[in-house]
């Protein structure tokens, strides 16, 4: 059932025109109009997206830090409030239970996670907490979050908040919007730069509002999912899951090397100092007009050598591209594939990520 917080906005989203469909199991606008003209809006403009349906836990308590810390792959406590980092929550064999963005505030700790996964994430953690005073509380509906994304978004938020933005990645900052505290977070979706706004739940139509009188352009999921392959971001669930080891994933800003134990840190080491995958997340840019389908097999020589995970028809480059992962052996850019599309088996490349290289 969508919370009270989704059907307020969807009451937004349709006074936009939105299309509605779903996505991740999600009721989400699909498009507002012509998907190639958001995509162009976030390649050179600002697209405004909703990003509300993931999942947001607050951690609070004074060894919050320091538990996350023997949680999660990155290093949490080397963070200052006002900065943040990517992170994976493993098992003890090193599989990707989670992936997870972290954001340090002075009182609290505000933890962003796959949509749906909220529930799932706190009875998992909650297994490891003995004495530590550490307070973990769902807040899916707590909060909106409105991503701007694109060569002017940074001005047009600059704009709205009458302040310089912080520049480092994930770096975050509350300022105020349309009369509300706003918490902007440098984030990125594309290649394009962006950001994500949290606010109240009850102040997201306003600041929906404020976003759109500002220049920003609405951008549903479809045209949202084009930019994120193009620029070769795995998303938990379709390209990321708890079958694959984290060093598979290839995702080497998820991890510390010198921070110490974690759960899976194991696996993970042992990796990196002493060994390698046999399979890695890799781009592949297809031949002809048909977009393979997650799952469909990737073959060289007429052995099968790898899996499609996420597949788009490229806006940028015209043509058919995927996300998936291919034996260690066909790492190398410019290595000659096939990818078994329905009855045919279709020429592809391996080539490096991303995809589609920003010119901003």
């Amino acid at each position: 059932m969508p919370s009270p917080l989704l059907l307020l906005l969807n009451d937004v989203h349709r006074a936009e025109g939105a299309v509605f469909g779903e996505s991740s199991g999600w009721l989400v606008p699909l498009r507002y109009g012509d998907p190639i003209a958001e995509h162009g809006a976030v390649m050179g403009a600002a697209g405004l997206l909703d990003r509300s349906m993931v999942g947001k836990v607050v951690v609070t308590g004074r060894d919050r830090a320091t538990f996350l810390q023997g949680m999660l792959s990155n290093d949490i406590k080397a963070l200052q409030p006002g900065q943040g980092c990517p992170a994976a929550f493993l098992d003890a064999h090193g599989k990707v239970v989670s992936l997870l963005t972290v954001y340090v505030l002075e009182d609290r700790i505000l933890l962003e996670l796959p949509a749906g996964s909220t529930e799932k994430f706190l009875q998992t953690i909650d297994k490891f907490l003995i004495s530590e005073k550490a307070y973990f509380e769902a807040a899916d509906d707590a909060y909106v979050v409105l991503a701007v994304q694109g060569p002017g978004a940074e001005k047009t938020l600059a704009g709205l908040a009458g302040a310089c933005l912080a520049a480092e990645l994930y770096s975050h900052q509350e300022v105020s919007i349309a009369g509300a505290p706003v918490r902007i977070a440098r984030r990125n979706h594309a290649v394009t730069p962006g950001f994500d706004c949290w606010t109240a739940a009850a102040h997201g139509p306003a600041l929906w509002k404020a976003l759109r009188e500002a220049g920003g352009v609405p951008v549903g999921a479809e045209a949202a999912e084009v930019l994120r392959v193009e620029a070769g971001l795995p998303a938990f669930g379709a390209d990321v899951d708890e079958s694959l080891i984290l060093p598979e994933t290839r995702l080497d800003q998820l991890v510390s090397y010198t921070k110490g134990c974690y759960i899976g840190q194991e696996t993970v080491a042992r990796v990196k100092y002493r060994g390698h995958v046999n399979r890695g997340l890799s781009g592949l840019i297809v031949d002809g007009e048909q977009v393979p389908a997650p799952g469909d097999v990737v073959v060289a020589e007429d052995k099968e050598v790898g899996r499609v995970t996420s597949a788009v028809r490229s806006v940028a480059l015209g043509k058919p591209i995927a996300l998936g992962y291919v034996r260690r052996e066909h790492f190398e850019p410019g290595s000659v594939v096939a990818v078994q599309v329905r009855d045919q088996v279709v020429p592809a490349r391996v080539v490096e990520l991303p995809f589609v290289k920003s010119a901003s």
